[in-house]
């Protein structure tokens, strides 16, 4: 899926997607969210990560989890 959305915006080679289905890194980051109040569970929170070599250089996290701010690509191009 995320393959697929890359391909759509034509992002190519020049951006890794990354998935983490079973919440693994989520959990280890410590960006777990408990959404059961929304009916869905466990999930991550929304945030945006910039990685230089295999690096978490800057980890950009929602205050709010409805809103899109600081992990929006403006902010991210920003960041970079």
């Amino acid at each position: 899926m995320l393959n697929a959305w890359g391909d759509s915006v034509g992002a190519g080679d020049k951006v890794v997607m990354l998935g983490d289905g079973n919440g693994e890194f989520a959990a280890a980051a410590g960006l777990e969210l408990d959404g059961s109040a929304f009916g869905l569970g466990t999930r991550s929170q929304r945030y945006a990560a910039i990685l230089e070599d295999g690096v978490v250089r800057q980890l950009m996290v929602e205050p709010d989890p409805l809103a899109v701010t600081v992990s929006s690509v403006a902010a991210v191009l920003d960041a970079l």
